[in-house]
């Protein structure tokens, strides 16, 4: 008998008590390819030694310091890190344990902040359907994942939501992608029409879409289109890449694909890889500035935001991504993931799409390829796929919901950038075998 409140509370998972490489090792010694990274968590697998070794330096130093009291080493080493490589404009990193709590600090940052500059109105916040901002709160009520949103609505504040930039379900049929980008970026302006005038703080969207929707990459230039929108009415552009980010989608900031610099951007899940809990948000030097200007101090905190042991385990991914020229792994074994999934999957009867950037690929599951009909959500068709490749030793992110958070499944993956072509083909077939025990071939 378990007495931890487990995600599923009629099912007890598998104890994992080791990890090596791109696997998880349970108490039975069964090993499984954790082709998910978990939740697009572990980068770099587990147990690499690299950061192993960066935690046992930092323990025998310093655990902990309050940082109402105290700066640390590593959280300023990790600020500098992150800054001269973040997109143009960005000047200060605000340290937290993990990406909801990123969501909800870049939300109340983007508050205060029209609040130092004489804005007071500017309230309200934009963002996307099937989106996933996290699930704190006010996380939540940005995010546009139904699924989690329901037995909670009567507690979130209110929040608007725009149609997603999704080709597969969204794109009508001879739209060309720079059509198509300009029709969903409108949806921006036409909200911000209907609000009253400066009254919208802030846009909030993943710059590919992560869990909800699956790997979902933007089209065209949509993203410069809604930059644009942002500048003229004076919103603030707030990208989450919580999941995205950090190298996932083979740029260290997935926005250095779209060409463009957001106001805020929140990280997490990659930039520690797993080896601590660690998240961040990042903001323009002008949202710093007026803050230190005005009241000079931002109205949060968390007791273990800057945790040394956390920003040490985050300097030490980072810096083994970079000596290690992963990025450029990501990119190459994400073509190759891509490709092998297209192989595999291109023609089967129930794949109605294969989407994703990087190492962040989905396969989305349909009854009918020619309506994109999807299955039947009784059937629950990704969790049984799921339990197929757990009995194979594969580790996917399966999710129900992916069309309006009832309907549609879909499979996630996002391996560690230190997989190999050898390690990407045992993940489409072992995925090929799961899918076909599940649906046929």
């Amino acid at each position: 008998m378990s007495h931890l409140l487990h995600r599923n509370t009629r099912i007890v998972p598998p104890t994992a008590v080791s990890g090596e490489g791109i696997e998880l090792i349970d108490a039975s010694g069964k090993r499984y390819i954790d082709a998910s990274g978990g939740a697009a968590v572990s980068c770099l697998g587990h147990q690499h030694k690299d950061v192993i070794a960066a935690l046992h330096r930092q323990l025998d130093r310093l655990t902990y310091a309050h940082t109402g009291f105290f700066t640390s080493e590593p959280a300023e080493a990790l600020a500098d890190h992150l800054i001269a490589r973040a997109p143009e404009g960005i000047s200060h990193a605000y340290l937290v344990s993990g990406g909801s709590e990123a969501v909800e600090a870049a939300l109340k940052l983007a508050r205060q902040y029209y609040l130092e500059i004489g804005q007071p109105a500017r309230r309200h916040i934009i963002a996307r359907r099937q989106s996933y901002h996290g699930n704190t709160l006010g996380a939540l009520a940005a995010g546009g994942n139904e699924w989690r949103r329901t037995q909670f609505r009567p507690m979130l504040i209110e929040t608007h939501h725009i149609a997603p930039c999704f080709a597969y379900r969204e794109r009508h049929e001879g739209e060309t992608d720079a059509d198509y980008a300009a029709r969903a970026a409108g949806e921006l302006e036409a909200k911000l029409n209907e609000l009253p005038e400066g009254s919208v703080m802030a846009f909030v969207a993943e710059t590919v879409v992560g869990a909800t929707a699956g790997s979902v990459p933007p089209v065209g230039d949509y993203f410069k289109r809604i930059r644009e929108i942002c500048d003229r009415h004076g919103v603030l552009l707030i990208l989450d890449e919580v999941m995205c980010g950090m190298g996932r989608t083979g740029t260290l900031f997935a926005s250095e694909a779209e060409g463009i610099s957001p106001d805020i951007v929140t990280i997490a899940k990659g930039l520690g890889g797993g080896f601590q809990p660690i998240g961040a948000v990042l903001m323009q030097e002008k949202i710093f500035e007026a803050i230190r200007d005005g009241s000079g101090f931002f109205q949060h905190g968390h007791t273990y935001q800057g945790h040394p042991m956390a920003a040490a385990a985050g300097l030490a991914v980072q810096e083994v991504i970079e000596k290690d020229g992963l990025l450029a792994n990501v990119r190459a074994m994400g073509d190759l993931l891509a490709q092998r999934l297209t192989e595999r999957f291109a023609q089967h009867p129930h794949i109605g799409d294969i989407r994703g950037r990087g190492l962040f690929q989905t396969i989305e599951l349909v009854e009918d390829r020619a309506s994109k009909a999807p299955f039947d959500p009784a059937r629950a068709v990704n969790a049984q796929i799921k339990r197929e490749a757990m009995a194979r030793g594969l580790m996917v992110y399966a999710m129900g919901g992916t069309i309006d958070g009832r309907q549609g499944d879909h499979l996630m993956l996002a391996p560690p950038f230190i997989a190999t072509p050898g390690d990407v083909d045992e993940i489409a077939g072992r995925l090929a075998e799961a899918v076909d025990a599940v649906l046929g071939g």
